[in-house]
C-alpha cells in the first residue's frame, strides 16, 4: 500500500493540467473527491475540479512532505498558486488494485483562505476572539 501511496502522491506533485489526462490510471471509475468546496464522484468529476483549479490558479502546484499508512493512506501537503499558500492532509483510500476510491482533502478553509478575504476576514477574527480560549 505505501508504494501506491507514494505513486499517488507523486502523480499530485507533478500534476499539471496536460497531466489531468492520467488521472485514471490512479483512481477508480466511481472515486469519492471531497474538499471544503466539492463533493463529487466519478473520475471526470474530479477531473473538472482539478481543471478548475487551474483555470483559476495556473501555477497551482503541490508538495506532499509525508506519506502514512494505516487503513487508508495520509499525505502531508502544502499547496501554492497565485497569492495562495495552503497547509493540509488528503485522507485516501485505495482499491485493491492501488488506485484511490475516496479522496478527502482535509484543510482549513476558514483559518487559510475565508481569513484573507477584507470583511470577512474581520468577521472571523471578531468570532474566533469571541468563542476562543486566548484572545
Amino acid at each position: 500500500m505505501m508504494a501506491a501511496a507514494r505513486a499517488y502522491a507523486g502523480f499530485f506533485e507533478t500534476l499539471t493540467p496536460a497531466g489531468l489526462a492520467g488521472l485514471d490510471r490512479f483512481v477508480v471509475p466511481d472515486v469519492r473527491f471531497v474538499d471544503p468546496f466539492n463533493d463529487v464522484v466519478g473520475v471526470e468529476g474530479m477531473r473538472r475540479v482539478l481543471g478548475r483549479m487551474f483555470v483559476d490558479l495556473p501555477d497551482a502546484r503541490f508538495r506532499v512532505s509525508d506519506v502514512a499508512v494505516g487503513q487508508a493512506a495520509y499525505l502531508r501537503w502544502s499547496f501554492a498558486g497565485g497569492r495562495w499558500t495552503i497547509e493540509g492532509m488528503s485522507e485516501v483510500h485505495l482499491a485493491g488494485d492501488g488506485r484511490a476510491s475516496l479522496h478527502v482533502d482535509h484543510w482549513d478553509a476558514a483559518g487559510q483562505l475565508y481569513a484573507r478575504v477584507p470583511v470577512l476576514g474581520w468577521v472571523l477574527r471578531a468570532v474566533r476572539r469571541r468563542i476562543g480560549t486566548f484572545p
